[in-house]
């Protein structure tokens, strides 16, 4: 199998800062593409039984990911929105009832809230720059409110959130935690059983370097089977395969949540992926990804008019680092920066910068030489 630095092979003069939006594919994930396409091409599906192994093989990868406790846990979904989806319109709901979510949401986790209005749901949101962001979403908590819904690290900000507080304040209160990971998961170790979650869920596409189209959904067990169904077909039937059978329930496991035929193009892409964090380790992942946004940080620090809009101590950020530029609109100093390859995003306050744990020492240092021209002038 390739070195770490052999599994990403970017043009020359690419300063990609952009995993917080998405990531490239790392090499073997390419080659299993390719070998899929070839086999489809050549033979079709006559070896599915071994397509099944990679997709099983997946879902036990994403189970330690998560740290869930089986793989009867997990659901391998569209995307994070779906799951969001599966839980805001799943719940028996009251008039009355209250979900938290904070103020600084990516609009899947404020839009899928929101839309429960017409069943009397209020959804209430807490400003996260108050001081204590978990203080202040745990004492927002009141006796109707039955869900949590907060993002583990915010998409602009970078706030990266104590789960694991937040879990055990929301058990103590009888308040489901519900997280949308896709900002940590795969730049940091998450552990659902830690942070007592009762739902969780996040892309490939971004810090697990996986493609668009294919997520997890992870469901406490006790759960499950409280969340109403509306999608049905043949692959979420327990007796999925028996399609002679005129009795049915749903899977008892969360493959009640995946209606039709499986995404087996980004399943082979995305079990390669995991398999490089499986093989780096996150803990390693993740002393890599702080070495680096510490980097970053430092290097801003040093640049004349460079505001930083993100937190900088270690335990509140994971890989998203936000900036302005004194003297420079928010979008024209994208469009400088994306014009000298620094790729990266538009966001919040400023111009949000995500590296990598591979992300190669030359693209730091030439993205900092050229905020410090820039800051120059």
């Amino acid at each position: 199998m390739y070195a770490v630095h052999d599994e990403f092979p970017q043009l020359l003069g690419l300063r990609y800062l952009n995993h917080a939006a998405v990531s490239p594919w790392p090499q073997r994930a390419v080659d299993a593409v390719n070998r899929f396409a070839i086999e489809n091409a050549r033979t079709g599906a006559r070896d599915y039984s071994t397509w099944l192994q990679v997709e099983q093989r997946l879902r036990e990868r994403l189970q330690r990911l998560l740290n869930a406790p089986t793989c009867a846990d997990i659901a391998l979904v569209k995307n994070t929105s779906e799951a969001l989806s599966f839980v805001a319109f799943g719940l028996d709901w009251r008039a009355g009832d209250q979900v938290i979510i904070s103020d600084e949401e990516f609009p899947s986790n404020r839009i899928v809230w929101e839309a429960l209005a017409p069943k009397g749901v209020e959804v209430v949101q807490v400003n996260l720059h108050s001081g204590d962001a978990e203080a202040a979403l745990l004492a927002a908590c009141r006796p109707r409110t039955r869900l949590m819904a907060i993002s583990a690290v915010q998409y602009a900000s970078g706030l990266r959130l104590d789960l694991p507080h937040l879990g055990h304040g929301c058990q103590a209160r009888g308040v489901l935690l519900c997280v949308d990971a896709i900002q940590q998961l795969g730049a940091l170790p998450f552990d659902v059983q830690a942070s007592q979650c009762a739902f969780a869920m996040a892309d490939g596409h971004k810090w697990l370097l996986g493609p668009e189209g294919l997520g997890v959904f992870y469901c406490r067990s006790d759960l499950r089977a409280q969340l109403k169904l509306h999608e049905y077909g043949w692959h979420m039937l327990e007796h999925a395969g028996d399609y002679q059978r005129r009795d049915w329930e749903p899977a008892h496991s969360a493959r009640r949540f995946e209606c039709g035929s499986p995404n087996m193009l980004g399943t082979m892409a995305l079990e390669a992926s995991l398999s490089l964090l499986e093989d780096v380790g996150m803990p390693q992942v993740e002393q890599a990804l702080q070495e680096r946004m510490q980097w970053l940080i430092d290097g801003l620090q040093k640049c004349s008019g460079i505001r930083l809009h993100s937190p900088l101590a270690r335990l509140q950020r994971a890989g998203i680092l936000n900036f302005s530029l004194d003297g420079w609109a928010q979008p024209a100093l994208f469009e400088r920066l994306k014009q000298q390859q620094v790729i990266c995003a538009q966001r919040g306050a400023g111009v949000r910068l995500s590296p990598h744990f591979y992300t190669k020492p030359y693209v730091i240092e030439e993205t900092l030489q050229l905020l410090q021209q820039l800051a120059i002038g």
